[in-house]
Formats: structure tokens, sequence, C-alpha cells
């Protein structure tokens, strides 16, 4: 049998590779279960806007044709709920595309980018496939440290990815403290928010990366229609920058990076506000309830800013994680992060929640 190693890129076969939340179907496979309730993957327990679906289903006739490349309709719709241009804004297939374009754009072999420790894994994997440097900064009580990121800034430094609220951690960093280290961030790095689950932090003390983008900051805000939108099988993400970034991500953009018919989905989900109130009305109500129920099981939580908790079982995680699996509940373990005893546990219905602590209580016995 030939060897990869001796086809690859170099330090390709030596990436991590990225583990999702265990799909539905695969569970009910495994342990031939019927019923299995999906709380890993921070999917929209409300499904898909009708709006979106009419539209997508109104769209699939036309799917003989290539999309247009630029995805103008998303575009336009954006610039105008967002106040800016549409040469601002680079869509893709879903945020996992737009930091793979950031790394593709901005790296070069032997650049450094900075990001916290623990976040967002895809991070790490496109930044080392351009042959950079990954600078780890661990978390502060679960939150990113913005001072100490800071002092990890060398000359070789290019990108910061500062993920608000934080995957896994759901926790934020107040916009005046955010503003204290854009003051200090030197002009020759790019600074990543990603604000994928921007929607759901409702605090007072939350602020966005868009007032540094108006300001022509070397930003880039990472969104996606995933999350609150509930598009996340669409694949259809999104980043909002200063013209002469978005120009440097355009050049390295496939030619049909998002299909027919996840435009039109997108569009049309924009304009579905009650869906969005909704999602984040039953998400609020849920996410109350999972660090209620949860602190009184002893497994407490950082207050959650997003659609999912992340809490101590004091217990296995993995032991956890699998009994969970066997009584037909997914949730994401926390090892591959760095807590052998923390599970991230998504927001779904009600009753969904009501099973996962239920379940819980039964193996904590």
């Amino acid at each position: 049998m030939k060897d990869a190693h001796s086809f690859a890129r170099r330090g390709i076969m030596e990436l991590p590779a990225y583990t999702p939340g265990k799909p539905i179907e695969e569970v009910q496979r495994e342990f031939g279960l019927t019923s299995v309730i999906k709380l890993a993957s921070n999917e929209n327990p409300l499904k898909v806007s009708p709006l979106a679906l009419a539209a997508m289903h109104q769209e699939l006739e036309n799917c003989f044709l290539y999309p247009e490349s630029s995805s103008p309709c998303v575009r336009t719709a954006l610039a105008q709920r967002l106040s800016c241009g549409a040469d601002n804004i680079v869509v893709a297939n879903g945020g996992d595309q737009v930091i793979s374009l950031i790394c593709q754009a901005f790296l070069d072999e032997g650049d450094e980018a900075v990001v916290g420790d623990p976040s967002f894994g895809i991070y790490n994997q496109n930044i080392l496939i351009m042959g950079a440097r990954i600078v780890r900064v661990p978390l502060v009580n679960l939150t990113f440290d913005l001072d100490a990121i800071l002092r990890a800034v060398t000359e070789k430094t290019k990108l910061i990815f500062f993920c608000n609220p934080n995957n896994p951690t759901s926790t934020i960093v107040p916009k005046d403290e955010v503003a204290r280290f854009m003051a200090r961030v030197p002009e020759r790095c790019v600074v990543v928010f990603d604000e994928a689950y921007f929607e759901y932090a409702d605090d007072p003390a939350y602020g966005d990366g868009m007032e540094y983008v108006r300001a022509e900051r070397n930003v880039v805000v990472l969104r996606t229609f995933s999350k609150a939108y509930g598009l996340a099988g669409c694949r259809i993400g999104y980043a909002v920058a200063p013209g002469h970034l978005t120009q440097a991500l355009l050049r390295v953009m496939p030619a049909f990076p998002v299909n027919r018919v996840a435009q039109a989905g997108a569009v049309a989900a924009l304009g579905d506000t009650a869906f969005v109130e909704a999602s984040k009305k039953l998400n609020a109500e849920g996410r109350t309830y999972l660090v209620n129920a949860l602190g009184e099981m002893d497994m407490p939580c950082p207050q959650s800013h997003s659609n999912f908790v992340f809490t101590d079982t004091r217990m296995d995680a993995k032991l956890v994680y699998n009994e969970l699996l066997k009584r037909g509940v997914i949730v994401r373990p926390g090892m591959q992060w760095g807590f052998p005893t923390s599970l991230r546990v998504s927001v779904g219905t009600m009753d969904e929640n009501r099973a996962f602590i239920a379940t819980m209580k039964e193996i904590k016995g």
C-alpha cells in the first residue's frame, strides 16, 4: 500500500482531524435506537424559517444553472441590514470556509496566528495548512484574556482569532475590554471577530465588531446563517470587512462557493424577523433552564451567551458522553478542549432539554 506521507504537502498528515458532533443516524445505527436527541452541534431547535423553506423550494427548479458566484442578492440584503456597503461583504460556503479564506489570504509560511485556548478548532487546522505557527493563549476563567493575547503578539503575528461569544465555553468579553484591546493591537495584525453566535448574546455588556469595520480597522467579522437562521445544512456564512481586506479574500474564493438554493434561503431568512425572535426567545428560556437545572445537580456552568452551555459534570466526561449516547442523547465531551470532566450541550426544545436533564440525573444516580 502506498504511503500518503510521500505525496501530501509537508505537515498535512500530522494535522489533527476535526471531530464534529455525531449525526443522529449514526447513533441510531450504533445503538439500535429509534428516538435520538441531538444537542451536540448548536443547531436551531426550531429548524428552518418557513419563509426560507418556501424560497428554497421555489429555487430548486433553477438548479440546472450555476449560481451567481459572489452571491450578490445575499450581499445586498446583508448590506441593508448591517448599514455597510455590499463590497464590504464576502459570502462563502459556511463560516468554516470563511476561516479558510482568511488564512489563505493573509498567512505566509512562518507567520504566526494567535488563538484563545480552547476555542474553535477549525482555526488551528487552517493555520497549520498554510504553514504558519499557532500561538495559543490560555483562557482565564473560561474567557479570552485579551491582555495576554497582546503580550503574545510578535513581529511575525499576522492574525488574531477572537471568538466572541466563545465556542466551546459560551463566554464573552465585554465591549469596553474589547475597545481597550483594539486600541493597542498593532496595525500590521488582522483581528478576526468570530461572531457565529452573536444573535444570542443579549447581555448589554456585549459589543460586536462592526464598529471596527466601519472605522476601516484591520478586522474581519465572521458570521453565519447556521445558528439563529437555522440553515446549518445549507452551508452559508459571510465575512464583513473593510474593502482592502475583502479584496484579498475574494482573490482566494472558489468560483461558485454558495449554491442557488442556499442563497435564496439566506435572503428569505433575513426577512423573517419573527422566526429569529422566536429562536432567541426559545433559546433564552432553555438556556436558563439548563444552567439552573445543572447547577442543582452540582454541575456548574459559566454564564452562557450563546445557544449552548458548558458544564462541569465532576465526572469522567468520556464516560458520561458514552452513557448519554446509549440512552439516545448526543452532546460534545470536553476532552478535545482539555476539559476531561466537561460537556458542551446545545440548547434544544424544552422537551429535549428536560429529557437531557432527566437522563443526566439517571446517570449520576
